[in-house]
């Protein structure tokens, strides 16, 4: 309709040089028919279903003294429409170098030859004829215009064939026997084009029954009624939702509109096909730790031709294949010019090898990006602190973060775990509880979790910094965490190994109160082995005793400090009967036959500490540095310098370095042996 209302615009900007054309006289009663003689083209048939009409309508507004137009036939402007439409590219490819103005008025005077041809209406003795063949021109545009007209009334009717009862019917028997998907769609189709052939049939019968009526007795003329759209003036106007969709301004804001799209929508990859295809499977097939890609991907390159979309297409098919390949590819993809690589591109495989611990790689895709003048951003940079932080790499952790905190970003909670982790990993915790007080400014709004602060009070009790320990337990307070019984656990058993009974008891005291229940093995076991740092076997001894008595039974870790406690004191009938103990509750662990092994080669009990020893040698891998020097050394104190010397080699062979103390005594063992052999032989 918007090229009949420029048209309309058009008629009236006539030159004052051309010579007005004189208009039809009416449009009543109008038929375009298909067997007219040659000149005028072949519009669609009368007695097919009108199409809807696009004029616009309002009220109408006669006077007596006003001239009417007449009434538009739908189908006449739905044909004069379509060929203006198909025509104008035609006349601006012929004629490139002229004006849209000049063109707008060639195609007013080519429509109206089309229209006074269609109508047999008189154009005027001094209209402008049109030569041969510009009408050869016309017919065959024409003839396409009426072929579209012709398609489009074949859809509508089997789109309202599609919905009618009978076809409806037989899709429903269809489903039920088990006809699914593109059979029952094609049947649907099949369905109303046989409907549609059937309906025409019988039309074409009324008609030929009809036109024999008229032929018998003739009908006279009907009486034209007089029924036209007012004459408007001025340009028409057109509303949509309150908007005034007639305003030149919404054309621009269309071909924007379309330009944006171009962005958004987007492209397809190309068909693989031929030798890109055969180099695609050769490609797939390369191994990506021995193999060489690029053979492949340059013969795939320069049969397809790729942009950037067929990149990407080529490695998701890599990716779903063979991750390792995947990243080859990728890396060797960031230098080709048609890939287009962007930072994205470079921070994505960073985070892939970063997940796959390849830290190596990783620095290496980093150093590309810095080679092609890329600088690193917030979103890589996070990648890169949890990379380092797992990697143990403080310092490049370090910068990545005060980077991204130098870029205005808030780092997450995330980005916080891992900074912390890093740091208590490389020894230094306090670092770590600096940036929990960060979390917890006004600044930054990110609540430190338990786990953070449980390993942050872990490094410190590992450490014997129990003050800092205590510092971070009430940060944990006043942020109304609650202290698990395993962080209390951690505490005792820090108290114990620095020699603290006092605060040990304090924190087991506090388990029961806060956390209503009584404290585990491992804290009992760490109250035990603070009073054996300060030699307080009596006071032990009691506090052991007023827990059995209030039902608290020993476990095997307490029992082990007591062991250890006895054997070291070398009380050999009180720990055998505590190893009694032990065996009851379960399994031995190995720390009983260290303690025994040791009382025993002090004591001079070589079978009994013979076997303990071959308990302890065939079990080795299971032992530590201070457990190898305990031996070691309980078989020195007792005069087995063989033995001595045998678990020495031993203990290096697994891979532990032995004190200076352990590595003199055993030499100085051997050589006094060897000086007492030979003053035996003389």
């Amino acid at each position: 309709m918007r090229a009949l209302l420029s048209l309309s615009r058009l008629a009236r900007r006539v030159p004052a040089s051309l010579a007005p054309v004189s208009a039809p006289t009416t449009f009543l009663l109008r038929h375009i028919h298909a067997d007219v003689p040659p000149p005028p083209p072949p519009p669609p048939p009368h007695d097919s279903p009108l199409f809807v009409s696009r004029i616009l309508e309002s009220e109408p507004s006669l006077t007596p003294n006003a001239e009417s137009e007449p009434a538009s036939d739908p189908i006449l402007d739905e044909f004069l429409a379509r060929f203006v439409a198909a025509f104008r590219p035609r006349l601006t490819a012929a004629f490139p170098n002229h004006d849209r103005d000049v063109l707008d008025e060639m195609l007013r005077l080519v429509a109206d030859a089309v229209l006074c041809r269609l109508t047999g209406a008189d154009r005027g003795p001094d209209a402008i004829e049109l030569n041969d063949d510009l009408w050869a021109v016309v017919w065959e545009v024409s003839a396409s215009v009426r072929e579209a007209m012709r398609r489009d009334q074949v859809r509508a009717d089997l789109r309202q064939y599609l919905h009618c009862d009978e076809v409806k019917e037989m899709t429903r028997f269809a489903v039920d026997v088990g006809i699914r998907g593109a059979m029952l769609r094609e049947l649907r189709f099949k369905w109303a084009r046989e409907k549609l052939d059937e309906v025409e049939f019988y039309r074409g019968l009324d008609d030929k029954r009809s036109d024999a009526e008229a032929a018998a007795d003739p009908a006279p003329a009907p009486v034209p009624r007089l029924t036209a759209l007012p004459k408007r003036k001025g340009e028409v106007k057109f509303t949509m939702y309150g908007l005034d969709m007639s305003d030149p301004k919404w054309a621009e804001v269309a071909e924007r509109v379309a330009e944006a799209e171009a962005h958004f929508v987007p492209e397809e990859a190309k068909a693989v096909e031929g030798r890109a295809k055969k180099a695609e499977e050769r490609l797939l097939l390369v191994d990506p730790r021995r193999g060489d890609p690029v053979p492949a991907i340059e013969e795939w390159k320069e049969d397809l031709r790729p942009k950037r979309v067929d990149w990407i297409a080529l490695l998701e098919r890599i990716k779903a294949r063979n991750v390792e390949l995947y990243l080859k590819v990728a890396e060797i993809l960031l230098d080709q010019e048609s890939f287009e690589a962007n930072i994205r591109d470079y921070s994505k495989l960073i985070d892939l090898h970063a997940k796959a611990n390849h830290v190596e790689s990783a620095e290496r895709v980093l150093g590309k990006m810095k080679e092609k003048g890329i600088a690193p951003d917030v979103i890589t940079s996070i990648v890169l602190v949890h990379m380092y932080s797992k990697a143990g790499n403080l310092e490049q952790a370090k910068e990545a973060f005060e980077f991204i905190r130098r870029e205005g970003f808030k780092p997450d909670l995330k980005l916080f775990s891992s900074m912390i982790n890093c740091y208590i990993n490389h020894g230094e915790p306090e670092e770590a509880e600096n940036l929990i007080k960060s979390m917890r400014g006004t600044r930054v709004i990110v609540k430190p979790t338990r786990e953070i602060y449980t390993d942050i009070v872990r490094a410190y009790a590992q450490r014997g910094m129990m003050t800092c320990a205590q510092r971070v337990l009430n940060m944990m307070t006043h942020d109304e965490i609650k202290p698990t019984e395993e962080l209390y656990a951690i505490c005792i058993e820090a108290y114990g190994r620095i020699g603290d009974p006092i605060q040990a008891r304090a924190m087991f005291d506090q388990i029961r109160r806060r956390l209503g229940h009584e404290p585990g093995d491992s804290s009992i076991a760490g109250v035990v082995a603070a009073h054996i740092e300060k030699n307080q076997l009596d006071e032990a001894l009691q506090w052991l005793l007023s827990l059995e008595k209030e039902g608290v039974e020993l476990g095997v870790k307490t029992n082990l400090v007591l062991l250890d406690w006895l054997s070291m004191l070398q009380l050999v009938l009180e720990a055998e009967q505590l190893v009694q103990k032990i065996k009851k509750l379960g399994e031995e662990p190995i720390e009983v036959h260290v303690f025994l092994a040791g009382m025993y080669a002090k004591s001079r009990q070589e079978e009994k500490a013979r076997r303990s020893l071959k308990i302890l040698e065939e079990k080795k891998k299971l032992l530590k540095s201070d457990q190898f020097e305990r031996v070691i050394r309980g078989l020195l104190d007792g005069g087995f310098s063989e033995e001595a010397n045998k678990y020495y080699k031993m203990m290096k062979s697994c891979g532990f370095e032995p004190s200076e103390t352990i590595e003199v005594g055993v030499k100085a063992s051997l050589r006094i042996r060897g000086a007492s052999r030979h003053i035996g032989r003389h």
